[in-house]
């Protein structure tokens, strides 16, 4: 298997045994393999044998010839080892004939440079010697009055003749004039040669560039840049780029497309295109900017400032966007201030006056939609009291009832109006935009202040104090029938109104004045603005002593003596009293009322006070009759429900004096036995005796004299 394994690794199928033994033995005849055949043991094992000599035979054979390949591959290692050796000596050899090589090549290189100095030295005088026989030859030309040179004569070199008069031009002004060669060169000092050929370039660049010939507008170019009307040049360039440019009515993006095709082209022409391009935009701001802006706003300068302003905001806009996009070309080291002087230069007798323009037409606009709102409703505005004594005359009638003069009569009006508000607040809204765009950034705050003080003069003060002022002043008496309370639809709609003022403080007012010292001003103005209404809202707390005059006129209207002590004790059907459901639902509707007109904290003090006014009225009112033991059950049903009327409150003070009012109440009822028992209860146990007696004394049996030992 050894000498198996042997021969079949020499070859590249890897070899398996007993696959090999399998078909040496399928192969032999007796091998037991084939079917139908009996298995010859001998002859296997013979076959064997003799295969393995062969083996044996063949790895001799292949072993020596290994042998001989390892003797051979020696020798030849040998052989290339030495012949490497050779090849190093070689290269040893060539490199240092290439080191010399190269030191002859600087040697040499040397020298020549030596001598390319020494032709220089010789050539460069010769060839100024050249240029300047051919300037003198030029120079008689001109002295004899012929130009016959070609360069003279072909229109197609006018950029060599230009380069001549150029040079001649200048030799010539250096000269003095009272020298025979100044005298002599007259003709070439005076401008007449020089800007004949000056015109006929700027006439060949303008031919070019109608043509649109970049290549000889470039070549023009470069030829006048030496000369002095090189700016006409330009200027020319200029004037036609604008040729049918501006065909729309959008002034400002025909300027950009403009720009934006010079700009692509400029760079192929001149050799300065961020001057070029530069004096292109300076032509567009001053010549065709300014006249636009100008046309636009003198039309209505002193006639429509609405108008004015609204065009002055779009054209400032629009030319600052402008100058955005124009940000982008290459215009020299500071665009940014070339630009701004550009804008300024236009704008600058409009924006120095702009916020005057702005606090006018803010005024005139505002008092107008308050007139316009106040006309609509047929009424007209009078002078209210804020202060003083006849704000105190006011209110000592409203307390005491005192017919002290008699209150405005508003017939349901609030005089407040989201319309209105609206209107305001938008027109502030757009003044706050033009101000931002507007105003120099150092006058910013200030005009925003004067801005947000008409908004407050306004709005605050012309609307929502008259409304408030107005409303103090239709308050009812307490003792009014059917007293109607608007002044809770007035806070209502004042609460809303101030929430959009306060919105409008915050989003546009802020950010003008948020970094400087105005802002301390706003919030300290904004803050007087909320405790002045705070103190009138304060003082239509008055409108409580109106509900509770209304339920004492329920309750008076609607109470019987006769519901607490019925004539027949064993015929009563109803669970409370007729006074009671009017009473409760009224309560209801006012609780609701007040719920949607106040927020925060103002609807639990004000519910607490109505709460605490609603109980004493209750208390006081029950204090009035006297209860059988029939009428005392519907009298702890009618405070049963006035203190489910209390929970409506979701003040847990009122319902706690509800809870103890209703404990008192079954005083009425109790047997006199347990009397000192429900005295002594959680809810009574803390109350004053007198009260508690009080209550006992209501009783038709307490003067009985069982009654009156148990209580005592």
């Amino acid at each position: 298997v050894a000498h198996c394994k042997r021969f079949f690794f020499c070859g590249q199928e890897p070899f398996v045994a007993d696959e090999y033994i399998e078909r040496l033995a399928w192969r032999t005849p007796g091998g037991g393999s084939r079917g139908g055949e009996a298995f010859d043991p001998k002859r296997l094992l013979e076959e064997f044998v003799n295969h393995i000599q062969e083996l044996q035979v063949m790895d001799e054979r292949i072993q020596r010839k290994v042998e001989k390949l390892e003797q051979q591959c020696q020798k030849e290692a040998k052989e290339f080892a030495k012949k490497v050796q050779e090849l190093q000596k070689s290269n040893q050899v060539a490199f240092q004939h290439f080191q010399e090589l190269d030191e002859h090549i600087s040697y040499v290189a040397t020298k020549v440079c030596h001598l390319g100095d020494q032709l220089e030295g010789v050539n460069t005088p010769r060839q100024r010697a050249v240029e300047a026989q051919k300037l003198m030859k030029y120079f008689n030309e001109f002295l004899d009055g012929e130009l016959k040179s070609d360069v003279f004569t072909n229109s197609e070199k006018i950029k060599e003749a230009a380069d001549i008069i150029q040079k001649l031009h200048l030799i010539a002004q250096e000269l003095p004039f009272d020298s025979l060669m100044g005298f002599c060169c007259y003709p070439l000092s005076s401008p007449g040669k020089y800007h004949d050929l000056e015109c006929q370039l700027i006439q060949e660049f303008t031919s070019a560039q109608r043509r649109g010939e970049i290549s000889r507008m470039r070549e023009v170019a470069a030829v006048l840049l030496h000369f002095k009307g090189y700016s006409h040049c330009v200027d020319v360039y200029i004037k036609q780029c604008q040729e049918g440019a501006f065909l729309r009515n959008d002034v400002f993006e025909d300027a950009a497309i403009l720009c934006q095709r010079v700009n692509k082209q400029v760079g192929e022409i001149f050799s300065n295109p961020e001057t070029v391009l530069a004096k292109l935009i300076q032509n567009i701001f001053e010549v065709k900017l300014q006249s636009y802006v100008k046309n636009q706003l003198e039309e209505h300068r002193k006639s429509d400032a609405e108008q004015y302003l609204k065009n002055l905001y779009d054209l400032y806009t629009r030319t600052t966007n402008l100058s955005s996009k124009l940000m982008e070309f290459n215009l020299g080291t500071d665009k940014q201030t070339f630009l701004s002087k550009l804008i300024k230069a236009i704008f600058i007798s409009y924006l120095e006056n702009y916020i005057e323009v702005e606090i006018g037409y803010l005024k005139s606009r505002s008092a107008m939609i308050l007139q316009r709102y106040y006309d609509s409703k047929n009424h007209q505005k009078r002078s209210i009291g804020t202060g003083g004594i006849q704000d105190l005359k006011e209110r000592l009638r409203q307390r005491t009832n005192l017919p002290l003069g008699p209150s405005i009569d508003t017939h349901g009006e609030t005089f407040l109006s989201q319309d209105v508000v609206v209107n305001l607040l938008q027109e502030t809204k757009q003044a706050f935009e033009r101000c931002h765009r507007l105003s120099d950034p150092s006058d910013l705050p200030k005009n925003a202040f004067r801005i947000f003080s008409m908004l407050v003069e306004f709005l605050c003060t012309e609307h929502i104090d008259y409304a408030l002022e107005t409303g103090l002043a239709g308050i009812p008496s307490s003792d009014s029938k059917n007293a109607n309370l608007y002044f809770l639809d007035v806070v209502h709609q004042a609460n809303t109104i101030f929430h959009l003022f306060d919105k409008q403080f915050n989003d546009h007012l802020m950010p003008l004045i948020s970094s400087s010292p105005k802002l301390s001003e706003c919030l300290q103005k904004k803050k007087d603005i909320i405790e002045q209404m705070e103190v009138k809202l304060d003082m239509g707390i008055d409108t409580l002593n109106c509900m509770i005059g209304q339920m004492k006129h329920i309750l008076a209207a609607e109470q019987k003596k006769t519901d607490f002590k019925p004539e027949d004790e064993n015929n009563v059907l109803i669970q409370y009293t007729n006074a009671c459901v009017k009473v409760c639902g009224y309560v209801r509707k006012q609780v609701e009322k007040i719920r949607n007109s106040m927020d925060g904290k103002n609807v639990d003090t004000v519910l607490m006070e109505l709460g605490v006014r609603f109980h004493r009225l209750i208390y006081e009112h029950l204090q009035q009759y006297s209860y059988s033991c029939m009428g005392g059950m519907l009298a702890i049903c009618d405070v049963a429900e006035y203190r489910k009327c209390a929970k409506d409150f979701k003040i847990a003070l009122v319902l706690q004096l509800f809870d103890t009012l209703h404990a008192l109440c079954n005083l009425l009822v109790v047997a006199p036995d347990n009397l000192k028992q429900v005295c002594s209860g959680e809810q009574l146990a803390n109350l004053d005796k007198n009260i508690l007696h009080s209550f006992v004394q209501l009783r038709v049996d307490y003067r009985s004299a069982r009654l009156a030992r148990h209580f005592s």
